[in-house]
């Protein structure tokens, strides 16, 4: 009679054992190579919809106590680290509450000076390149217009290339003083310009202000779901509908 209970605790101590090695895999994964994130505002349209879910490279620059489950105070700085390029749309806590994950783009390296006259990007006093092309329209669930939206192509000075969308003609932020990047930190944008909490806000109007490099969790590679935010998550039989099938699985410029 003894053996079917040896057996039985076996089972369980097998199951256990599986369990536990699928969940250090699983954090293990999330430390060290892709973390899923959702996109909850409009801030980087069109890059990023809400609802968009989106892989996060960790591994591409290095490491620091944010890449880890619970962010521990287990060392300060980065660790295996290398520089971020300029036009990367990054993962990063806000500087304020590293509680809060905010996705923005790359836009001011260390010693650079970045400014905004009349809603056009200079870097280090240089114009960056930008030319009108369509109108973002957006559209509902029968494919009816409802907005259109101003919008722009722009070209970093490395080359990157990306549409970034104007609101407004005369917005808060479409001209600024010079922001002079810090050693050691970042300067961010969201490519909805005139909808975006950014660099351009200073931390004492509670805005994001520039970012340390400990800050940075990691680099946004890829889109792999995407569904219209109106989906509800207690109603399965919506979801096939409200999925954006053109934008799962294609990377992030």
């Amino acid at each position: 009679m003894g053996k079917p209970k040896a057996k039985a605790g076996s089972d369980l101590w097998d199951s256990i054992r599986t369990l536990v090695y699928a969940i250090l895999i699983a954090v293990g994964i999330r430390t060290f190579a892709y973390e899923p994130f959702h996109i909850p505002s409009a801030s980087m349209y069109p890059t990023l919809l809400i609802g968009d879910y989106v892989f996060v490279a960790k591994f591409s620059y290095g490491y620091s106590k944010y890449s880890l489950l619970f962010s521990p105070p287990l060392f300060s700085g980065r660790i295996l680290g290398s520089e971020p390029k300029r036009g990367d749309v990054v993962v990063f806590r806000f500087p304020q509450d590293p509680s809060i994950d905010y996705i923005k783009r790359l836009i001011g390296l260390p010693g650079d000076k970045v400014q905004m006259k009349d809603g056009a990007l200079y870097i280090n006093g240089e114009p960056v390149k930008r030319h009108r092309i369509e109108d973002f329209e957006q559209r509902d669930h029968y494919g009816n217009v409802i907005s259109r939206t101003k919008q722009w192509e722009e070209t970093l000075p490395n080359g990157v290339t990306y549409h970034t969308l104007d609101l407004y003609d005369f917005s808060r932020e479409d001209n600024t003083g010079i922001f002079t990047v810090p050693p050691g930190h970042y300067f961010m944008m969201g490519d909805n310009r005139d909808n975006s909490q950014d660099s351009r806000v200073p931390v004492e109007a509670g805005g994001v202000g520039f970012v340390p490099a400990e800050n940075l969790v990691g680099r946004a590679d890829v889109r792999w779901i995407s569904i219209e935010p109106d989906a509800s998550l207690l109603k399965p039989w919506t979801w096939f509908g409200a999925l954006r099938w053109n934008r799962m699985f294609t990377a992030i410029h």
